[in-house]
């Protein structure tokens, strides 16, 4: 199982490795980037709930998940979007793809369990380009572009005090390069001016979770979740550079370093404020699942001093999640389709970033499966998760952009057993 483990990464790596930049959404040029989706296949297709655990599977999103593991997991996604983002002028179709996670999850006793990974955080993509006109009649130009993200290394301990009850927690690092430039150019004029600008980031935060999971009429579970993320504390190392170059070669003439200490943003602070999140469910252990989350996030106070944009502003943030899923017959001897994990759900987030006056918000529909892997011993758990979300971020008001999108996902989970003494008969 190690083996196929390493065979299965390498062929994420490659598959993933073609994407040049995680998002292109026009929005990616706010705050510190698009925040990534942090949770694995299987409960993104559940519309993003955190509060579900068992026994074979890993949750990013919930450290007190970990409790609940019983075999190693190994476990690897990646990502496909497909966008369309239109405006009141034009529309554009664009795509990308992307490495997820990978993740390793493994029980330290019968009630506890560790996992560790690495995932991404934010990212930035985008290129835009904005024409005016000044008074003399002439065309300005402006351009522009930015690329990078963080990504986040995580440490996750769940474990069992009493029955029922599973505590969790885990301690992100998150680190990354940001790059933004902006090029201007006049109609008739022999010279453009340029600005580039450069942030290398890095900080801690902390999650805390709670799982209460009591067994209702014999055969059923209640599921009742809490969680907070604790306000991530990063710090910026920032550097720019502004110039003039040739539009007609384009080489570069008296660009210099800016003085950032003089203004006290050469080292700066940026906190993203703590998330809470609550949730209820209720199900059938290895048949079916429903539940449905509530996150809130003071978002309005979020600055990014160095990289703040004149036209948006922050308000506190919400998301309400609902979703589920169903198995036929988990413990059937034949016929596959009696074994898939059919999963669906929806999501709908406020997410505090108010531009021109207009909020930015996102709507998706999941859904998706997950396909057993025929195996042999502990790595007949094994399965091969697909999902899909259909969404709709934005607007086109106020001359903004309108972002339609379709995610297809896919990830695998493959399970092992560790510290297993063997005996020789």
């Amino acid at each position: 199982m190690v083996k196929n483990f390493w065979t299965a990464l390498v062929c994420l790596i490659t598959f993933g490795s073609y994407a040049q930049n995680g998002t292109i959404s026009p929005y990616s040029i706010f705050g510190i980037g698009d925040s990534r989706n942090t949770g694995t296949i299987e409960n993104r297709a559940m519309g993003g709930l955190q509060m579900y655990a068992d026994s074979i599977h890993i949750n990013l999103r919930n450290p007190a998940a970990y409790a609940k593991l019983r075999l190693t997991t190994y476990a690897g996604g990646i990502s496909h979007r497909e966008f369309r983002l239109r405006d009141n002028v034009e529309t554009q179709n664009a795509d990308v793809t992307n490495l997820e996670y990978l993740v390793v999850g493994f029980p330290l006793a019968p009630n506890a369990g560790l996992g560790f990974g690495i995932q991404p955080y934010t990212s930035v993509g985008y290129n835009l380009v904005s024409q005016t006109t000044n008074v003399a009649g002439d065309t300005i130009t402006n351009v522009f572009s930015g690329e990078g993200g963080l990504n986040r290394v995580f440490l996750s301990l769940g474990f069992q005090p009493i029955k029922n009850l599973s505590l969790g927690a885990s301690v992100n690092f998150s680190f990354g390069t940001l790059e933004y430039e902006r090029i201007q150019s006049v109609q008739n004029v022999q010279f453009g001016t340029l600005d580039r600008r450069n942030s290398r980031i890095s900080g801690f935060d902390l999650v805390y979770a709670a799982n209460y999971t009591p067994t209702l009429w014999e055969k059923y579970t209640l599921f009742l979740h809490a969680g907070v993320d604790t306000q991530v504390n990063l710090v910026s190392e920032n550097s720019e550079r502004i110039g003039s170059f040739s539009l007609l070669d384009g080489q570069e003439i008296e660009v210099i370093d800016l003085d950032l200490a003089a203004q006290n943003l050469q080292n700066t602070e940026v906190k993203i404020p703590t998330r809470t999140t609550i949730g209820l469910g209720f199900g059938e252990d290895k048949k079916w699942f429903l539940g449905g989350e509530y996150s809130f996030q003071g978002l309005s106070s979020f600055e990014n001093a160095f990289l703040r944009q004149e036209n948006a502003r922050y308000e506190d943030a919400s998301t309400l999640a609902i979703g589920g899923y169903y198995v036929p017959n988990y413990a059937a001897l034949s016929g596959i389709f009696n074994r898939i994990t059919y999963r669906a759900g929806l999501r709908y987030d406020q997410s505090g970033l108010i531009v021109d006056d207009k909020a930015i918000n996102n709507f998706g529909i999941t859904f998706g499966f997950g396909i057993p892997i025929t195996g042999t011993g502990s790595d007949r758990f094994s399965n091969l998760n697909v999902g899909f979300e259909l969404g709709r971020r934005g607007t086109r008001a106020a001359g903004l952009v309108e972002e339609s999108y379709l995610n297809i996902n896919v990830g695998l989970s493959l399970n092992d057993r560790w510290f297993l003494k063997r005996r020789i008969n």
